[in-house]
């Protein structure tokens, strides 16, 4: 995982620490949660667990109630320690930490007599990893679903942005009608991308497609299914057709998700910056609040 700045970090703790993230499969191949190693520690030994949902504040965890872990946390007065277990980053150790908790509550899990679910909640403020992992996650939510402004922002795929957005090239393929076609990228959103691909309008409408994106750092390839919902000429090419591609939402991978969100998470961190910056200037008289232009992919530069 990226390291975040501290204010970063304040921001997802202040707007999240009450939200949920639920451990599906998906939740913990994005986060790197290595299952097998996560137990809770009551009492001087270690016992198995499974993290159902979590918060800022909180755990969920699965446990054997027939284990005699319940005895313990009673004996303990309802404290106890989750041992967190992540993936590093390539070459490097698993991150491990230790999170005291106290336990407030626990049910049996679906009904079951052998599975209990108990709410744990944290003793302190939750180490900065975590913060880290489950606010990318709840921001990336807030930001791409719902009636969020963020939801349908497009990103022009420039020389800038792609090196930004870490995509390996702007030149992919397509499958339509599982037959690979070359395209090239134009832009991409939460939600759907435009592409060029050489065809024609009337036979591409409508029409069921793949779209591939391989992104670096870490290298990875998204394949990314939806449905053509409308087509633009391109200027001074007959054999060219700029596609727009609607993808299904409920198969968009959130780690897809995850880089476009920092993407717009970090524009908007510049431009802010740099509307301080003109305003400072023109507040001061500099000939510079009025040298600088707005690019296509919504960044600032000097105009040149």
């Amino acid at each position: 995982m990226n390291v975040l700045s501290r204010q970063q970090l304040t921001t997802y703790y202040e707007r999240y620490k009450t939200s949920e993230v639920i451990f599906n499969k998906e939740i913990r191949e994005v986060t790197g949660l290595l299952t097998k190693q996560v137990c809770l520690k009551c009492m001087g030994k270690l016992w198995p667990c499974i993290i159902y949902a979590a918060s800022l504040q909180m755990v969920k965890v699965l446990v054997n109630t027939k284990s005699g872990l319940m005895q313990s946390l009673q004996e303990a007065n309802n404290g106890a320690n989750v041992r967190f277990c992540f993936k590093g980053n390539e070459g490097e150790d698993p991150v491990i930490f230790f999170v005291a908790v106290r336990s407030i509550g626990y049910m049996p899990y679906r009904g079951s007599k052998d599975m209990a679910m108990i709410t744990l909640q944290f003793v302190q403020q939750a180490p900065d990893y975590l913060i880290g992992v489950l606010g990318r996650i709840l921001d990336t939510t807030a930001n791409s679903e719902g009636t969020s402004k963020r939801r349908g922002e497009r990103v022009i795929i420039t020389s800038e942005t792609q090196r930004m957005l870490g995509i390996v090239s702007k030149e992919t393929s397509v499958s339509v009608q599982g037959v690979p076609r070359q395209c090239i990228l134009r832009d991409i959103s939460f939600y759907g991308a435009k592409i060029i691909i050489m065809g024609l309008a009337n036979f591409l409408n409508d029409r069921e497609a793949v779209l591939r994106i391989d992104f670096e750092e870490p290298r990875e390839s998204y394949f990314l299914k939806g449905k053509f919902c409308h087509s633009e000429t391109v200027e001074g090419r007959k054999d060219l057709i700029a596609m727009g591609m609607s993808f299904y939402d409920d198969l968009i991978p959130m780690k897809y998700k995850i880089r476009i969100n920092a993407y717009i998470t970090q524009v908007r961190a510049v431009n802010r910056i740099d509307t301080s910056a003109l305003v400072e200037a023109s507040q001061e008289g500099s000939p510079c609040a009025s040298q600088t232009v707005q690019a296509e992919d919504g960044i600032p530069q000097p105009d040149t």
